[in-house]
């Protein structure tokens, strides 16, 4: 059973829910590790830890945060943060490209 305390922190980060979701889009999905390696492309360390504690609820995120994350994952930023609601906008393909690249 999850705790009363643990649901209030999975509410409070909207952004959690919506990169797991974003990152599974993707094809073939992207794990939190290959998500590390995109977003330290663009100068944000996050580890896979912190990225299993963001969509679990457990941590925040800053702002800096939920821009890179928004452009890596190729999702608006309101979509993101839960202001604009509904599906993504479009299939996420990994390129071979980008595949080598991380």
């Amino acid at each position: 059973m999850v705790s009363p305390h643990k649901k209030q922190i999975a509410r409070r980060n909207i952004v959690g829910e919506r990169v797991k979701h974003a990152r599974q889009q993707f094809d073939p999905p992207l794990t939190q590790d290959q998500l590390s390696g995109k977003l330290a492309a663009e100068d944000v360390q996050l580890d896979r830890v912190a990225i299993a504690k963001i969509e679990s609820g457990m941590r925040s995120v800053f702002d800096f945060e939920v821009r890179a994350l928004a452009s890596v994952l190729r999702v608006d930023v309101k979509w993101l943060l839960g202001i604009t609601p509904g599906p993504l906008d479009r299939t996420r393909k990994n390129s071979k490209a980008e595949r080598t690249r991380t």
